[in-house]
């Protein structure tokens, strides 16, 4: 048995914003009734801010759920924001789903996604010159899902098996026929995880890039940094030279230092100057 938020039940028991609006400045659309889930989601805007929205959705409680938050999440805010939200997002207002029931919110975040992509081509002049309007190829023919769905659905939930593509987008979960595609995709697609190093390692390496990288750029005006002390993933720095005595060496500590030693060696490193 699913284990559901109280969000989620609250959502699906006394859903938000249910119906259509006549008159919407437009109208996203995922899923099919043929695939068991379908939603129209139905927006109007004013001034680049979304005043209202409502939702028409046939499916589980889940899909009714993440359409109702999802109307929720965006009355109100400005079209910048609104094109920030993901699926991880609508699932994370609802305080999680559980991962058999992800494809709900990717279903939300797909027509919202659809209805912005049709404003902006009606209602906005925009630069579409290096838009590719290929179609993306189908993967899994059973429920429609695209090689583009899948790749998204990797990228933003950092997806590592066949059978969580399945849970988020449905692809494999019928006849199974594309599960090899699917796990080429993966391949592909999925970040691969950093070697784990050894605290010997770690030392060795951020001590290489401060000594080979970072020192030299501080030197150019003047400046220096001395490795004072690694505590797992903190690392103690002193500025030395004219870095020392600059107003910005906090800047100079976290967009310079710190951000380096993110990129070079991990990106769990705190630097700390002292």
């Amino acid at each position: 048995m699913w284990k559901y938020s109280d969000k989620v039940m609250d959502h699906y028991r006394n859903p938000r914003n249910v119906g259509k609006i006549d008159d919407a400045d437009v109208i996203g659309e995922a899923g099919s009734l043929a695939c068991g889930d379908s939603l129209k989601l139905y927006l109007k805007i004013k001034d680049g801010v979304v005043t209202d929205a409502k939702f028409q959705t046939f499916g589980c409680g889940s899909a009714v759920a993440s359409s109702s938050i999802l109307t929720e999440m965006v009355i109100g805010k400005p079209l910048e924001e609104v094109r920030k939200i993901t699926n991880a997002d609508i699932a994370k207002e609802l305080d999680g789903l559980p991962p058999e029931k992800m494809h709900c919110s990717v279903m939300g975040h797909e027509a919202l996604e659809d209805a912005l992509k049709k404003y902006y081509d009606e209602e906005i002049e925009f630069d579409l010159s290096n838009t590719e309007n290929k179609e993306s190829r189908v993967v899994c023919t059973c429920f429609n899902v695209t090689e583009d769905i899948i790749k998204e659905a990797i990228e933003v939930n950092g997806l590592k098996t066949v059978e969580d593509i399945t849970n988020y987008t449905k692809a494999g979960g019928a006849c199974g026929r594309c599960k090899g595609d699917i796990q080429k995709l993966i391949d592909k697609y999925a970040k691969k995880d950093e070697p784990k190093l050894s605290p010997a390692q770690l030392i060795l390496k951020i001590n290489k890039v401060i000594e080979n990288v970072i020192a030299p750029e501080l030197q150019k005006d003047g400046g220096d940094i001395e490795l004072i002390d690694i505590n797992e993933n903190k690392v103690y720095v002193k500025l030395q030279g004219r870095c020392s005595s600059c107003k910005n060496s906090v800047l100079t500590i976290k967009s310079f230092v710190e951000s380096t030693l993110k990129d070079k060696v991990s990106k769990d490193i705190e630097v700390i100057q002292v």
